[in-house]
């Protein structure tokens, strides 16, 4: 194992504050980590992983790839990576990427996309006795969704760290919440881990996308908006917003 890089302790820092603040992590938790092939999941996944050796908690991870089913398909180079670093990675081959695609819903297929890979994911998260799903969404993704919510749904909501499902039997975590994308970008990048490319057709052509490049242009300004955003989403004053209609 090469030797850790100086962001391994600024991400376990910002994951550890996560994990203790929303007390995500317990006693005898399976929990599956939804890999895509990117950065944020490889990176979770690895932190993770690490920590559960040395954590005074004893857990179990079941890291799952959903393929959206676009070709050439990456479930094979995805369970080969987890193979390298001893993870047994379950794969499942979908077609949810080819029907959101489809004629039938040309308006907003990412969304379609998400809600049935995030639907197969829970039921292989279930099947496989995990009472909890660990997600890599970072804290740039938690501004972006702030963003998106205001822009294209008219509300003031973002992902949550903790979000229980069916009553509590499925609880959905976001360790790297705290952790900036840039700094674990850095890491993958120390560690020399592979990333897989994203197959989807929409992926460069996304609302998030074009989030992201609104974002990077002000934050190029501004140094202080992405603490600023991300500090809002902590402090907020229904006071002084509109009432409810």
């Amino acid at each position: 194992m090469p030797k850790l890089p100086y962001t391994y302790k600024a991400l376990n820092r910002s994951m550890g504050r996560a994990l203790h603040r929303y007390r995500m992590i317990a006693d005898g938790d399976r929990i599956a980590v939804g890999i895509s092939g990117g950065k944020d999941s490889f990176s979770l996944m690895w932190l993770l992983d690490d920590l559960r050796k040395r954590a005074p908690v004893k857990y179990e991870l079941v890291p799952i790839y959903i393929d959206p089913g676009f070709e050439p398909s990456r479930g094979r180079t995805i369970a080969e990576i987890g193979h390298r670093h001893g993870w047994k990675t379950l794969v499942d081959y979908s077609d949810c990427g080819p029907l959101a695609h489809s004629e039938a819903n040309r308006e907003n297929p990412c969304f379609l996309c998400s809600r049935m890979r995030r639907k197969r994911l829970f039921v292989l998260a279930d099947r496989s006795g995990c009472n909890k799903i660990a997600l890599g969404h970072n804290k740039d993704d938690l501004i972006e969704t702030l963003l998106m919510n205001i822009f294209y749904a008219g509300e003031i909501s973002t992902m949550l760290p903790v979000q229980e499902f069916f009553q509590g039997k499925l609880t959905v975590i976001r360790p790297l919440a705290f952790s900036d994308e840039d700094t674990i970008s850095r890491f993958v990048k120390a560690m020399g881990f592979t990333v897989v490319d994203n197959p989807c057709p929409s992926a460069s052509n996304s609302k998030r996308s074009k989030i992201k490049a609104m974002l990077r242009e002000l934050y190029r300004k501004n140094s202080k908006i992405r603490g600023n955003i991300f500090r809002a989403m902590q402090r907020v004053r229904s006071d002084h917003l509109l009432k409810p209609r």
